[in-house]
């Protein structure tokens, strides 16, 4: 059984999509009725066994409820996902304590108290794992995102420290960090004009943004036995955006050297 925050759209949708496929029953939660509902039919539609529970992961007494009715209604739970996030671009001397606070409290606090209680639970699983999505600028430079680096800075020390603490229990704690990624969120608050993308595009090496399955199909290894001995990783699929052009962008401006006949 697989519980997915954030799991009515995008990323966390296409996860829940990849992990439906390998046999996993699902329960998605979301702050927003609507996405669980718009969600869950489309995993319905897929051949998913899914239920819906709305949750703030913020609010500790709702975390408790979901992982009570996980418990109940499922009776276990094998995989957890911890993908909900908030962001939005702004200048860090224009950003709000409570702008700060939302997505802090979204990110950090939610992976956090997610984490801790769903911790009985899957300690009584035989294969447990925890799969945090957090993001390359949380060990790199995320201009405009002060406040989502500092939190997924946060929740990649969670991922390491619980993967010490929590690997005697037999649950494995590991993390993604997504590259740009196309969806209907991020094109509402992150990638907001033509221009832009192209600006992004072109810091990628392979070219490209990345899509919702292929960052689905990382999670979908991490959590099954084929990663059974990889605890306290992260694993960035970003088609290189991370490392940065560096000296590839040299090689649009090297002269031309015809090979000597004896090479």
């Amino acid at each position: 059984m697989a519980l997915i925050t954030g799991g009515g759209t995008g990323i966390g949708l296409a996860i829940g999509r990849a992990l439906s496929e390998e046999g996993y029953n699902l329960v998605i939660a979301s702050r927003s009725s609507e996405n669980l509902a718009r969600g869950a039919e489309h995993l319905r539609a897929s051949g998913a066994d899914v239920l819906e529970q709305p949750t703030d992961v913020r609010k500790p007494e709702q975390v408790r409820l979901l992982m009570d009715a996980t418990r109940k209604r499922r009776g276990r739970l094998d995989v957890l996902v911890n993908n909900a996030a908030g962001n939005f671009v702004v200048r860090s001397e224009d950003l709000s304590p409570n702008g700060w606070r939302a997505v802090v409290g979204i990110v950090l606090d939610g992976t956090f108290f997610c984490s801790r209680e769903a911790f009985p639970l899957l300690r009584e699983s035989p294969n447990a794992s925890i799969l945090n999505i957090v993001a390359s600028y949380a060990w790199m430079a995320g201009p405009g995102t002060a406040h989502s680096a500092a939190a997924k800075a946060g929740v990649l020390a969670l991922t390491r420290s619980l993967a010490v603490e929590w690997a005697p229990h037999r649950i494995r704690v590991n993390a993604l960090a997504p590259g740009p990624v196309r969806t209907e969120g991020t094109d509402r608050q992150l990638w907001t004009s033509p221009g832009l993308v192209e600006s992004v595009t072109r810091g990628i090496p392979m070219g490209r943004f990345g899509t919702p399955e292929e960052i689905a199909e990382a999670a979908r290894f991490l959590v099954s036995r084929r990663a059974s001995y990889i605890t306290g990783q992260v694993i960035a699929v970003d088609g290189g955006q991370w490392l940065g052009q560096g000296v590839m962008g040299l090689l649009d401006h090297a002269p031309t050297r015809r090979p000597a006949a004896n090479e």
